[in-house]
């Protein structure tokens, strides 16, 4: 964990922020306002940046690897909404502003890199620049579109058909997420998505 000034790889990060969605449209003096805020995290397979239930919530701007956005019920059965890679971001900004728990985990799917700041410390700093608040308000209601379509196509699509439209909306990941990742998020078993591929039907 470490301030991005203090890193060893700080001209990449640099860049890589430069080069996120949400991002790309700030000055540079306002990327050198949010660049002393922010810390880069390195996080393992499997590791858990947000954890569900929690109040104290961040901001997530990823510079390498895959996150997943994640709901567990108290079987422990696990439900992906969402998977989101390099120049994406994570976040739980409408549980943040509601002052309610997160409804959700964020948790790394392959090694990753994110660059963070509280929640707090992000909604003072778009106060300040409202035409990145206004962006990032977008893209917040844009994803929770996104998760709601893909939530409907999981009752009105079968197996192959859920398949083809990851395919078409996201063919980028396809090899870079683990097959069981994958068949969790599209609510089937590992064995139909290898059976799928092997007949020729994906």
């Amino acid at each position: 964990m470490s301030l991005i000034e203090n890193h060893s790889e700080k001209n990449i990060i640099r860049v890589q922020l430069r080069q996120n969605n949400v991002l790309k449209a700030l000055s540079e003096s306002e990327m050198l306002e949010l660049e002393s805020q922010l810390i880069v995290v390195d996080g393992g397979k499997g590791e858990i940046l947000l954890r569900q239930g929690v109040h104290e919530m961040e901001q997530y701007f990823i510079l390498d690897g895959i996150l997943k956005r994640v709901v567990t019920n108290q079987q422990a059965k696990e439900m992906i909404l969402r998977f989101a890679d390099e120049r994406d971001m994570e976040t739980s900004y409408a549980a943040w502003r509601l002052k309610t728990p997160a409804p959700y985990s964020i948790v790394c799917v392959s090694k990753a890199r994110v660059a963070k700041l509280s929640l707090q410390q992000w909604a003072a700093f778009m106060e300040r620049h409202p035409q990145l608040k206004q962006t990032f308000e977008y893209e917040v209601m844009r994803l929770m579109s996104e998760i709601m379509a893909h939530t409907i196509t999981l009752h009105l699509l079968d197996a192959p058909g859920r398949v083809h439209r990851f395919l078409r909306k996201h063919a980028e990941l396809y090899d870079r997420i683990p097959k069981k990742e994958l068949a969790t998020y599209l609510n089937i078993s590992a064995e139909t998505l290898s059976r799928l591929k092997h007949q020729g039907k994906i």
